[in-house]
């Protein structure tokens, strides 16, 4: 089953709100944005790191709003590592199914933990994402996304001045 077909499961069998759209495949954040017709900071962009330290050798999906940047420390912090680094693309495969730029914010593999930054939703009454295609998006209630996410909830942005 692809992401995609995974992701409208899920959705469904919550009775999650939500609206799929098609539209060009384009990499960038802003351009899709204005493709949906949605802000910039309500793009849920999701990271797929590689954290290790104390310890700990794990994959984290760190899911942040679209207009921001991760800081790798804190989505090592979250989880309990030392450090964070951007898992390579055949890992991200390996996890997701999808390429950079795809990634929904949510998990589909065992290894893969989603951290959230809490001011995605907090913005946000609905959250805009790739659905496992470049070419696919979601567009999902943010309260829905809280309620069936399966994430932990931690500050993982860089700080003003970072």
């Amino acid at each position: 089953m692809s992401t995609f077909d995974r992701l409208i499961t899920l959705l469904e069998s919550h009775q999650a709100r939500y609206q799929t759209m098609e539209h060009e495949a384009t990499g960038k954040c802003e351009e899709v944005a204005a493709i949906r017709g949605t802000a910039v900071g309500q793009g849920a962009k999701a990271l797929v790191c590689h954290v290790k330290g104390n310890g700990l050798k794990r994959y984290v999906l760190a899911v942040l709003p679209a207009d921001q940047q991760a800081d790798l420390s804190k989505v090592a912090k979250a989880v309990g590592g030392l450090r964070a680094s951007l898992a390579s693309p055949a890992e991200v495969d390996r996890l997701t199914g999808c390429v950079f730029g795809a990634i929904p914010p949510f998990s589909f593999h065992e290894e893969l933990k989603v951290v959230v930054d809490p001011t995605l939703c907090e913005r946000n009454r609905e959250i805009a994402f790739n659905a496992g295609l470049l070419e696919k998006s979601i567009v999902l209630d943010a309260a829905d996304y809280q309620r069936i996410g399966g994430f932990v909830s931690a500050d993982v942005l860089k700080s003003d001045g970072s």
